[in-house]
């Protein structure tokens, strides 16, 4: 397959799984050449290797040794990342971070993906930066914002053991997206794991606050056209409230379904990173084809 990109996925838990089958089913540059983990018994490396995809829970020798492979996606933790990044560089390796470790600059891919393509390592911020940060940008396009909170709900059940691990790094690495990338001069981030059965939708709520007497229809045109943009590749994505300005205050909610390639549809803040995470990893692979010679 001479006109994709090998690439490899670190982490076969759910995430990895379902980066996995979006993939295999809508890549137009990426080819999937390895799945690995550390259980012998994970059901994410049986699926992959069912599907002929190289497995192993052994190391990363092989896929490291592979020039063929350019793009590494780590779908392990924090922790795991600041282990691995260096060793992904030394081999010649770009990778694209779906943990909180923020080794790499951020990329929200409707934000500053074009900015970043000839980057070593970028970091997919979290879940609710991909789903929060963009709108933050989409208001700090029309005014300054001078401080962005969000506060992003999730069900439980999609919140595994890394996100739960996880959990101080979210709320770290967003707040940093949320001035970086969105433009805001202070971020602030909140995680909530809600145990409501059944288990609702991620749901998203941005404050922002900006100068007096703000142009709510500019505010509100460039909000709408944000969401369409993220929507052509996170299609569950949903506006719930448009702006509201209250004084100083402009309240936003957001919604996000899950495509249920591999996740239920409850699932969305797993949702929506791994389709920024595989529009980021096309993207870039795309670049490197164009480069004409396949190198990093």
């Amino acid at each position: 397959m001479s006109n994709k990109i090998k690439v490899a996925i670190v982490g076969p838990g759910n995430i990895g799984t379902d980066l996995m089958y979006k993939i295999l089913k809508r890549s137009k540059f990426m080819e999937l050449a390895y799945m690995i983990g550390i259980d012998p018994d994970s059901e994410g490396l049986k699926r992959a290797a069912a599907l002929g995809i190289k497995t192993s829970h052994s190391g990363m020798e092989e896929m490291l040794q592979d020039e063929d492979v350019k793009i590494v996606f780590e779908a392990t933790s924090a922790k795991g990342h600041y282990i691995n990044a260096p060793i992904y560089l030394e081999a010649n390796k770009i990778a694209v971070d779906l943990t909180p470790a923020a080794v790499g600059p951020y990329v929200v891919p409707v934000v500053n993906m074009g900015n970043l393509l000839a980057e070593k390592n970028v970091n997919l911020v979290t879940c609710g930066g991909q789903a929060t940060v963009p709108i933050v940008a989409a208001v700090s396009q029309v005014q300054p914002v001078l401080y962005a909170e969000i506060v992003s709900t999730i069900s439980s059940l999609s919140a595994g053991p890394g996100t739960r691990a996880n959990i101080d790094e979210f709320t770290e690495t967003t707040s940093k997206a949320l001035e970086i990338v969105g433009g805001a001069k202070k971020g602030k981030a909140i995680i909530i794991l809600n145990p409501a059965e059944p288990p609702i939708m991620m749901r998203n709520t941005i404050y922002t606050l900006v100068e007096n007497n703000p142009d709510m229809e500019k505010i509100t045109e460039s909000v709408n056209a944000m969401v369409m943009k993220i929507q052509q590749y996170v299609p569950g994505y949903k506006l719930k409230v448009p702006p509201i300005w209250d004084g100083e205050k402009i309240t936003t909610m957001i919604e996000v379904e899950g495509a249920g390639d591999f996740l239920p549809a409850h699932a969305g803040n797993l949702d929506i990173i791994n389709s920024a995470a595989f529009i980021v990893g096309d993207t870039i692979a795309e670049y490197l084809l164009k480069q004409g010679s396949n190198k990093v």
